[in-house]
């Protein structure tokens, strides 16, 4: 719109197009219209960068190994258990708690809940193997150990061996309510070590008691061996102590086959040896004598059988 002394003066439509034209051409060609200058680095940058950036990558790089390993997981209890489209076919769960495995399965450790059983099918055996090593049934400080020299029970509380079907003992170490007895067919018991009051046998067979190396007996209040015929045969010596006395009450038979000899020339007292008589009392009583000379008696200044010997 232009200016005059009489006002404005408009614009014909030609005019107003030519001077719009003008203007958006000169508005194309200017590349910095309303760019304004400013440093990079002080603008406000967006996104993880720095430690948060490593520490995303990290968090990203740990959710991949878990989820590596929980798919290898996955695959080993597809494998063992065989999941399939028909259930699971190693095993069954059963709403009485009851869990069945229907093959062959191969575990290391068995812990079974309070009061659990684990048994067999019905008119089959449970077949439990060990590859090369022991099959151990334990519980608490009671163990059972089957290997294949050898089947060991061990226990600080007590056994007890019953029928389950008549609930009869058929064999325990409770000693203050059922006296010890073998259980019918065992014939020998190995043992390391046994305290107990007395061991005794029945009327008809024989209390013959073997070790290979040296056996020790001793009671707190005394031994006492009692029977029709006593033997002891030794490949050593024996050895017996007493605080008081010992009494050998019956009938003594010493066989003397064994037993050291000097020769008729060896002088009495001479050499390293040195020689005892052994004398009995009439109740009994074992005392040894020192042999000094030829022909020498029991008659000595401390006899402990007193005048009668």
């Amino acid at each position: 719109m232009r200016q005059s002394s009489n006002g404005p003066v408009k614009k014909s439509m030609r005019e107003k197009a030519v001077e719009r034209r003008n203007v958006n051409k000169e508005h194309n060609s200017n590349f910095k219209a309303g760019y304004i200058p400013i440093d990079e680095e002080r603008l406000h940058k967006t996104g993880l960068r720095g430690r948060k950036g490593n520490l995303a990558i990290c968090v990203i790089i740990l959710l991949f190994i878990l989820a590596v390993i929980n798919l290898i997981i996955t695959l080993v209890i597809w494998a063992v258990i065989r999941i399939g489209p028909n259930g699971c076919d190693s095993m069954e769960f059963h709403e009485t708690g009851l869990l069945r495995f229907k093959q062959v399965s191969d575990m290391g450790v068995i812990r079974p809940l309070y009061k659990s059983t684990v048994g067999g099918r019905r008119n089959e055996n449970l077949v439990i193997t060990g590859n090369n090593q022991p099959i151990v049934f334990q519980q608490g400080t009671t163990k059972l150990s089957v290997e294949k020299n050898k089947t060991s029970i061990t226990s600080d509380i007590g056994m007890q061996f019953f029928d389950p079907r008549t609930q009869n003992i058929l064999f325990s170490t409770d000693y203050e309510t059922h006296e010890f007895h073998l259980p019918s067919g065992v014939k020998s018991l190995n043992v390391q070590k046994a305290s107990t009051e007395r061991i005794t046998s029945n009327a008809t067979s024989d209390l013959n008691i073997k070790v290979d190396g040296r056996a020790i007996v001793r009671g707190n209040e005394g031994v006492f061996i009692m029977g029709k015929t006593i033997e002891f045969h030794m490949a050593g010596n024996m050895e017996l102590k007493a605080e008081n006395s010992i009494i050998l009450n019956g009938t003594v038979m010493v066989n003397t086959t064994r037993l050291p000899s000097s020769s008729s020339g060896d002088q009495f007292g001479s050499g390293d040896w040195v020689r005892y008589k052994l004398c009995v009392c009439a109740d009994g009583t074992l005392f040894k004598v020192p042999v000094t000379g030829q022909n020498m008696g029991c008659q000595i200044s401390d006899n402990p059988c007193g005048n009668t010997h």
